[in-house]
């Protein structure tokens, strides 16, 4: 059996994403759109959950906050300032 590896994904805006258009590993302002995108490559194989969050310096519990936020509300959901109003 081969061991394919996924070249790229849908990413939240519907335009394929690469490793290449991920966020910079040094990334420190994580907007929605970057939060959204690293998200979509680990659901889509691109990266898996621990390559993500050794790259971006990530918990496993902060990425499955931002994937939870997704999944609740919308990419609206990893806005920041709407946090505490959705944790209720």
């Amino acid at each position: 059996m081969s061991d394919v590896r996924i070249t790229y994904v849908i990413g939240p805006d519907g335009a394929p994403l690469t490793v290449a258009d991920l966020p910079n590993p040094d990334t420190k302002r994580w907007v929605i759109r970057r939060k959204a995108e690293v998200v979509a490559a680990v659901r889509g194989g691109l990266l898996s959950l621990e390559e993500a969050c050794n790259r971006y310096t990530l918990t496993v519990e902060e990425f499955l906050a931002w994937q939870k936020a997704i999944d609740r509300h919308g990419l609206a959901g990893l806005r920041t300032t709407r946090i505490q109003q959705y944790r209720a």
